[in-house]
């Protein structure tokens, strides 16, 4: 069954260390995306994000631009971060892993998403979601994404792990009609 991403009801956030003492925490603010969510078989279900990389929102307009720029996601020549899931692997009634591609500045790498099926509900206005928690963490080095400085205290400016947590409302599609798509064939 198709699924669409509801972005009224989604946050993709990260967080990476600063100067070695604190959590800088962010968000994109702009994504969209596709879920087939097989509910009777979760290990068949697929997912595919793209997020638009200048949407990248710290609360910091200086330190935006810089994460903007060249020395980190250089948002001009890489417009969006995509996800592309391999494969669901199914734990228990609630949890499973979803084992991906996420590419950033034309670097792939696979990650692997821990996520928790929160349950599906069905809105006033008939329509049916279903909530999904999920994270993940990953060195920014290994997406080419290198820039630092170090401190005379010791240590670096920006972490190298970045941490991601996706909270994610997905809503049912109506499947099209039989004869709907026979003549559209």
């Amino acid at each position: 069954m198709s699924w669409k991403i509801d972005p009224a009801h989604a946050q993709i956030t990260f967080s990476a260390r600063h100067m070695m003492i604190m959590n800088v925490r962010g968000h994109f603010e702009k994504f969209s995306g596709e879920v087939y969510f097989d509910e009777q078989n979760p290990a068949l279900s697929t997912v595919e994000v793209q997020i638009e990389a200048a949407s990248l929102n710290t609360n910091e307009p200086q330190r935006d631009s810089h994460l903007k720029s060249p020395d980190f996601l250089d948002v001009e020549n890489y417009p969006f971060i995509l996800f592309q899931c391999k494969r669901v692997e199914a734990g228990d009634d609630r949890h499973g892993r979803i084992i991906g591609d996420l590419t950033i500045r034309d670097v792939t790498r696979e990650v692997v998403l821990e996520t928790e099926y929160l349950g599906k509900s069905q809105s006033p206005w008939g329509m049916t979601s279903a909530g999904f928690s999920a994270h993940t963490r990953f060195n920014r080095k290994d997406w080419g994404l290198t820039w630092n400085v170090a401190l005379e205290t010791g240590g670096v400016l920006v972490g190298d792990e970045i941490n991601i947590h996706i909270e994610l409302e997905i809503i049912k599609q109506a499947e099209a009609e039989p004869e709907l798509e026979a003549e559209m064939a």
